[in-house]
């Protein structure tokens, strides 16, 4: 017997008939219905219709009502830093006392302060304090994100971190796509041989993270005080050729070209794009890269500009949202604040929004067609706002309006609480 969920309010269902990444045309339709149900079997969706056409053609049913207020798919976060060992609270007093990012960072600071404090944990205790945050995720109404490794530097301590994300997939219901991020930084005991920690990279961590099937991408940092192209090229090359997906941390501090190496490589996604410039926004286009947009990590760094998410739109190109959830530039897991932030910073409608945190990041990750809708055929992944309409989420910046959330149809948050 299956479940059929019910909701008297609105639901932004995503399902429009437009297949692929949307670009800001087709973002603008959200697939909103009033009064609508699903039917769900086996954490699937099978159908969906009115409540009362639902009704009768599933009359022995479980029926679940979802009450009044909005309901939207789950949010896809598609790029976070969830494993980590502490928190940075006094770099963030650092930057607002004057000190840069890159000024930290150089100091030993930043990743590289990150990568010490990580390395004395064990994958178990690293599990731990996943867990813990993984929650907080759900209590937002995000149901799947990508979960990156990066803050080891060293091939024990990045298989670590995958380890830990492998362990909480087991038993946690938000559901993790795992990335290597082990070109994150250069470690301090090989600043002075970057050779050798390329050579590190290519020849031992990304085969084994391959052979142990520990990761499905590999992300690199090209930044100017981090890995150049030329350098993130043969990283990402190496993936490649073991058949991992790849994405790139481009363009966020410096202008460096990689959004054009993005292009180049056929990426997934090219994140941060502080920089970015016309023609790299073009061949991202041209080549299916999408833009994953961070708007809250420039705003807690204060960065004097941001992402040109607005020219992205026009241009054609189909962006993400993402929080970036991490220790040092953006620690939230709220992407209903990302929805504001994009919103005010990039012109975005709240329909354009919605589907850049739900579809276009599952096309991100490499979800698409799987989640990011409520659609036949879609995991059954859902949140439910305390909201009369999907314009109040970004409206009500900042506020945590989750009452419901359901994984793969089971209820795992209910009236804001974690269900266990």
């Amino acid at each position: 017997m299956g479940t059929l969920f019910i909701g008297s309010g609105p639901w932004a269902t995503l399902e429009t008939g437009v297949l692929g990444p949307r670009n800001a045309t087709a973002l603008l339709d959200a697939g909103e219905r009033q009064g609508y149900a699903i039917y769900v079997e086996d954490g699937t969706i099978r159908s969906g219709g009115t409540i009362p056409e639902m009704r009768t053609r599933h009359q022995s049913a479980e029926v679940v009502d979802l009450g009044p207020g909005l309901v939207t798919p789950g949010f896809v976060d598609p790029h976070t830093h969830p494993v980590f060992a502490a928190t940075r609270e006094d770099e963030f007093e650092a930057r607002n006392l004057g000190r840069s990012y890159e000024e930290i960072a150089k100091a030993g600071g930043g990743i590289r302060n990150s990568a010490r404090r990580l390395r004395a944990l064990t994958a178990e205790a690293l599990a731990e304090g996943l867990s813990r945050r993984a929650d907080e995720f759900l209590l937002h109404g995000t149901t799947t994100i990508e979960a990156k490794s990066g803050y080891g530097l060293s091939t024990d301590s990045e298989i670590a971190q995958l380890e830990a994300i492998r362990l909480v997939s087991r038993n946690h219901p938000l559901e993790f796509v795992p990335t290597f991020l082990g070109a994150h930084e250069i470690p301090d005991e090989w600043r002075h041989d970057r050779e050798g920690y390329l050579r590190l990279l290519c020849d031992e961590m990304l085969p084994r993270v391959a052979r142990e099937k520990l990761a499905v991408a590999c992300d690199v940092f090209c930044e100017a005080h981090v890995f150049t192209p030329d350098e993130s090229r043969r990283i990402l090359n190496r993936a490649r050729e073991l058949g991992l997906a790849v994405k790139l941390h481009a363009d966020e501090i410096r202008p460096t070209g990689g959004a054009e190496l993005a292009a180049e490589v056929r990426a997934l996604s090219a994140d941060h794009l502080v920089q970015v410039s016309e023609a790299g926004m073009a061949a991202m286009r041209d080549a299916g890269v999408i833009p994953i947009l961070l708007p809250a990590t420039s705003l807690y760094l204060n960065l004097p500009k941001d992402a040109p998410g607005k020219r992205m739109l026009e241009l054609g190109l189909a962006p993400a949202l993402a929080t970036d959830f991490n220790p040092g530039s953006s620690p939230t897991r709220n992407m209903s604040l990302v929805l504001s932030l994009a919103c005010i910073k990039y012109g975005m409608t709240a329909a354009q929004a919605l589907g850049a945190a739900t579809w276009n990041a599952a096309h991100a990750i490499g979800l698409g067609g799987k989640v990011g809708a409520l659609a036949p055929g879609f995991q059954a992944d859902l949140a439910v706002f305390d909201a009369p309409n999907l314009r109040t989420l970004p409206y009500r910046m900042g506020e945590n309006l989750v009452r419901t959330v359901v994984k793969r149809g089971s209820i795992v948050v209910q009236d804001g609480r974690r269900c266990r």
